[in-house]
Formats: C-alpha cells, sequence, structure tokens
C-alpha cells in the first residue's frame, strides 16, 4: 500500500472521528444549556445579571465551539492538499 493512500484513509479516519466527537458533545452541551436556562428561568433568587452572565457563557460557548470545529476542519483540507500534491510529485 502507497504510504500517500495510508496516511489519506488516516486523516480521513480522524476527520471523521473528529466530526462525531464534536456532534455528540454538541448535543450534550444543547442540553446542559437547556436544563441551565430551565433552572435558571424557575430560580427567583438568581439577580437579572447572573441570569444574563450565564446566558451569555452559553453564547460564548457554542460561539468557541463553532469556531474551533471551523479551525480544525480548515486545517483538515490543507492536510489532505498537502497529501494530495506529495502524492501526485510521487506518481511523476
Amino acid at each position: 500500500m502507497n504510504q500517500f493512500t495510508f496516511a489519506k484513509q488516516m486523516l480521513d479516519f480522524n476527520r471523521t472521528t473528529f466530526a462525531n466527537t464534536v456532534g455528540a458533545m454538541s448535543l450534550f452541551q444543547e442540553q446542559s444549556e437547556k436544563m441551565m436556562t430551565a433552572f435558571v428561568e424557575q430560580a427567583d433568587w438568581i439577580p437579572a445579571e447572573g441570569k444574563k452572565a450565564i446566558s451569555d457563557m452559553s453564547a460564548m460557548l457554542r460561539k468557541t465551539c463553532s469556531e474551533f470545529k471551523k479551525a480544525v476542519d480548515e486545517n483538515f483540507v490543507r492536510a489532505e492538499a498537502l497529501f494530495k500534491g506529495a502524492d501526485q510529485t510521487q506518481a511523476q
């Protein structure tokens, strides 16, 4: 088996594993956020500033996770392009 083919298969495996892991973490985060929101709405003793802080924290977490996933996906594309270029060079 060609070493570049093997490396591309490893890259595809890692990409799929990452996508599945991020998807599962996203579902967990959404459920946790729903539970926290329900709790905060029912807790009269939490001041409005505290409720806003919790809401802002959830929004920041969603944004950060999205940016992280975007950055990793971009790097997977770069790595795949690197392997394609190296494979084409070796074929010549």
